[in-house]
């Protein structure tokens, strides 16, 4: 089965390849000197303001979304990339948990964008990086160390009326191929999630993919597509089934969706 994520085919470099180039080396600067000086300016005045740690979180996640978003319409103005989502609007209600196909390196920089006050499950080694931990920790975002913690306290976000958003494959899904989910996003979903919303993530031509290094743009300006899908109830899956046997039905049930839907023209 063709994929949407199909491998880049040499092309002819067009498309102002040249200012798209030194224009994502400029979007890359800014995004690691905004993680510094959200880090080492905006939280700690943030933390100032109130010292309550919900309203703190609350404060520091609308502020990375905003900034996200800004971030999203620069690369936009730049003509580094094209963009077109469709169903925003149905995403952000309480105990949802978004899921997503993961074929780009910003993929989560749109997710958080769209969504104002999210949590997201996010790479372990965010939480180390000078540019990124100070954000991640001040908007309390979970960092996915694969451990029985970290499952309770994403379904304990999502039981307290937090969005969540997640990543199921853990990484970057390789070009043309299906992505394969991980049984731990459909656990979390089972134990926690009101509601579950598929999210389908095409790029075309692909970039920024897993072990591509940022200078290695396409040929062509990448665009990037975002369709939200019809809810799904996690009830459906524990009425008659174990708590095993219900999180390998939603998580075949996911990879079938997601697989179907990155073929479909």
């Amino acid at each position: 089965m063709e994929l949407a994520t199909h491998p880049v085919t040499k092309a002819r470099r067009g498309n102002a390849y040249y200012w798209r180039l030194l224009a994502t080396a400029a979007c890359f600067v800014l995004f690691g000197l905004g993680g510094l000086s959200l880090r080492l300016i905006v939280f700690p005045l943030l933390g100032r303001l109130s010292r309550e740690p919900d309203a703190l979180r609350r404060r520091a996640r609308q502020t990375i979304s905003w900034l996200f978003w800004m971030f999203i319409q620069v690369m936009r103005r730049c003509g580094v990339l094209t963009f077109e989502v469709h169903g925003a609007e149905r995403l952000g209600r309480p105990g949802q948990m978004i899921i997503a196909n993961h074929p780009s390196l910003i993929d989560v920089v749109f997710l958080i964008g769209l969504v104002r006050n999210a949590n997201c499950v996010v790479k372990q080694s965010l939480w180390r990086h000078p540019s990124t931990r100070g954000p991640v920790r001040s908007a309390q975002y979970i960092s996915n160390d694969g451990s029985m913690d970290m499952l309770e306290d994403a379904a304990q976000a999502l039981r307290s009326g937090q969005t969540l958003i997640i990543f199921p494959e853990g990484t970057r899904t390789t070009p043309g191929q299906p992505p394969v989910f991980h049984r731990g996003g459909a656990a979390i979903a089972l134990r926690g999630a009101s509601v579950i919303t598929p999210v389908t993530i095409k790029v075309s031509p692909t970039t920024l993919t897993k072990a591509e290094p940022w200078y290695r743009i396409p040929a062509t300006r990448p665009h990037f597509s975002f369709h939200v899908g019809a809810d799904i109830d996690p009830v459906s899956f524990t009425a008659a089934s174990s708590a095993p046997q219900a999180s390998r039905k939603l998580n075949d049930h996911l990879h079938h969706y997601f697989t179907k839907e990155l073929a479909a023209k």
